[in-house]
């Protein structure tokens, strides 16, 4: 499988970016709730929010913070269940 990589972000509104991934997939994440810990508490700032930049495999800040592609693609999707 290839590995994820997001393509394309766009600013919504408040913490919501809508993402499109390599495989052509495409989902809006409001991030509000994942901000928190030492990188990502400035980016409560809603006006450094805003001010991400996609590097080669997703998006980032200026502070250095980022989200692992894979975490957005899977962002909200129920797990399955163990069945071993």
């Amino acid at each position: 499988m290839e590995l994820i990589k997001v393509t394309e972000a766009r600013y919504l509104k408040g913490y919501k970016i809508v993402f499109k991934f390599n495989d052509g997939r495409e989902k809006t994440i409001d991030l509000e709730d994942e901000l928190w810990g030492e990188v990502f508490e400035p980016l409560k700032d809603i006006n450094l929010f805003k001010r991400f930049t996609l590097n080669p495999f997703t998006i980032q800040w200026e502070n250095g913070a980022d989200f692992a592609p894979e975490f957005l693609y899977n962002y909200g999707e129920t797990p399955l269940p163990y069945a071993g």
